[in-house]
């Protein structure tokens, strides 16, 4: 239902003259990255090109995101992403109308990045999914956003049982509660996400 209404609304708003920046913001385990991918299917099914970038391949490396000389909290706010990058070879040329530069995308394995050439013709969807995307940094970068919202409660059942890369049930708990809660509280207070987006689920 989700994704027919964001398809819907999609095909309201874009123009086959330019691309589409659509912007999917919600807090961890909200359900962003498996309605982006339908809504990519439900596009091509209309007979339009749709791209899905995850604002998590934008991302510093481990020894950048990870420095023990301020909170885990402020490490995840304010370490943990690459928006320069992402402005530069995504959403700056998209809006632009110009062919995108080669971009780097994070390889979480190698803790390291792979460049890639990225062709986007013009009036496609541009999907990026991502935590946090109605942040200061990245004014300006969408057309349209959309907001997953969720209860911290139901966010963490879904976690505990996606997560298990972080470890059992309370490593996982016990890394949400010190590094991903407090920063999802501190973003929704200072940016009121749900209000702002042009659309809420």
């Amino acid at each position: 239902m989700n994704a027919a209404k964001i398809t819907d609304e999609i095909m309201k708003r874009r123009s086959t003259d330019k691309t589409f920046m659509v912007g999917l913001d919600g807090l961890g385990g909200a359900g962003k990255s498996t309605v982006a991918e339908e809504v990519r299917k439900l596009l091509a099914e209309k007979g339009v090109n749709a791209e899905i970038f995850h604002i998590d391949d934008f991302i510093h490396p481990k020894a950048v995101r990870y420095n023990d000389d301020y909170p885990q909290w402020e490490q995840y706010y304010y370490l943990q992403w690459r928006y320069d990058h992402f402005l530069e070879a995504v959403a700056g040329p998209v809006r632009q109308g110009r062919e995108l530069p080669p971009v780097e995308l994070y390889d979480k394995d190698n803790d390291t990045y792979i460049v890639k050439s990225i062709q986007i013709p013009v009036g496609s969807v541009v999907l990026t999914e991502g935590i946090f995307l109605q942040r200061e940094e990245l004014e300006g970068a969408f057309d349209y956003m959309i907001y997953f919202d969720v209860p911290e409660e139901e966010r963490l059942r879904r976690v505990l049982l996606r997560d298990g890369y972080i470890g059992d049930e309370r490593a996982i708990r016990e890394k949400y509660e010190n590094r991903y809660f407090p920063a999802e509280r501190f973003y929704a207070e200072k940016y009121s996400p749900a209000e702002k987006a042009d659309t809420v689920l």
